[in-house]
């Protein structure tokens, strides 16, 4: 199994986990375009999952399984819609990279269509889990850090402007070293580097908060938010308005994203916005901003994972990688359309 030292990563879950049985067997979840996911299943039938770095390219400041192990150690026990922590290694030579274990959490992950289909069929039951959704990440922003251990976890003022400068800086690393250049996204960069908004109460920020990167419960309620890779400390409208971002509505044309929020059921994306003021009490005057800015970070991502492709990192995943360039011109389009 690509990204798994079988013999001793199965020595180091059996010496932390005894009541788990050996021999284990190992089953690729999700991989390639970040941190690699795996299902571990021992002989009685138990799973837990285990979460590791890529196999190869790991981009600096990126990929920190102490961090994202921390995040939802601290989130876990305050009551929030996260895998229960198990176990971390931080010893690099059992498996090259650190990685951790966490609890096999079941549902379904709605991103494609089909599955939406045959799991919630019903228009209303879509709605509960638009709302169930907004209302997990009102939950995560409303949490005071101090109270739950993450205060010092990273700065907290200047959200904007470091995340700016942290995905400018690898999107020029990454297009340099592809020699794909995108001018727009530097235009972009001088744009919203010039008129960042005020921010306001520092809270959570998950990063890279949307439907499929949830589990969903067969209730339509969100059983376990996933990939905490890139949360921190800062502005939580950056959030809703990556979400907003993700959010596909009906009539939307040329968009770079699509979802199935798109199907029937689903609120509207000035619903989801007008639901998350209700619960939070934020001021999304400037909500265009953080769309903005969420398209534009979302294009030095995938300027970012292209390259590691392009070099062979693609942990697992094999499908085809031709239209990332021309989706990355997408993205830094639709964030000057926002902006």
């Amino acid at each position: 199994m690509e990204g798994i030292n079988e013999p001793a990563v199965s020595n180091w879950i059996h010496s932390k986990l005894p009541h788990l049985i050996p021999p284990f067997e190992y089953q690729l979840i999700a991989g390639g375009r970040s941190n690699l996911t795996f299902a571990v299943l021992d002989k009685a039938g138990s799973k837990i999952v285990l979460r590791r770095p890529p196999v190869s390219h790991v981009l600096p400041t990126a990929h920190d399984m102490t961090r994202e192990f921390r995040i939802i150690s601290a989130l876990y026990p305050a009551g929030y819609q996260v895998a229960q922590p198990l176990a971390i290694c931080d010893d690099a030579t059992v498996n090259d990279y650190p990685f951790y274990l966490m609890s096999f959490v079941d549902g379904s992950i709605l991103k494609d269509p089909a599955v939406l289909e045959a799991k919630f069929p019903a228009p209303h039951t879509r709605a509960n889990i638009a709302h169930s959704l907004v209302e997990t990440l009102a939950k995560l922003h409303n949490y005071e850090i101090d109270e739950i251990g993450l205060g010092n976890l990273a700065r907290r003022e200047g959200y904007v402007e470091r995340q700016l400068k942290r995905w400018y800086t690898q999107f020029r690393s990454s297009a340099e070293e592809i020699s794909d250049s995108v001018p727009l996204v530097d235009e972009m960069y001088n744009r919203l580097s010039g008129s960042i908004p005020p921010q306001g109460r520092a809270t959570v920020v998950h990063g890279d908060y949307r439907l499929d990167n949830t589990m969903v419960a067969d209730d339509g309620t969100i059983a376990a938010v996933l990939d905490w890779e890139i949360c921190t400390l800062g502005d939580p409208l950056a959030d809703i308005g990556l979400l907003l971002v993700y959010w596909t509505d009906p009539d939307d044309e040329n968009v770079p994203l699509s979802s199935v929020t798109a199907m029937d059921g689903f609120p509207r994306r000035a619903d989801v916005a007008r639901l998350y003021t209700e619960l939070t009490g934020a001021d999304l005057e400037l909500i265009n901003y953080y769309v903005s800015f969420g398209f534009w970070k979302l294009a030095c991502i995938l300027e970012g994972v292209y390259s590691r492709y392009l070099q062979g990192a693609r942990g697992g995943d094999r499908s085809a990688v031709a239209d990332y360039s021309n989706q990355v011109h997408l993205l830094a389009e639709s964030s000057k359309r926002a902006l």
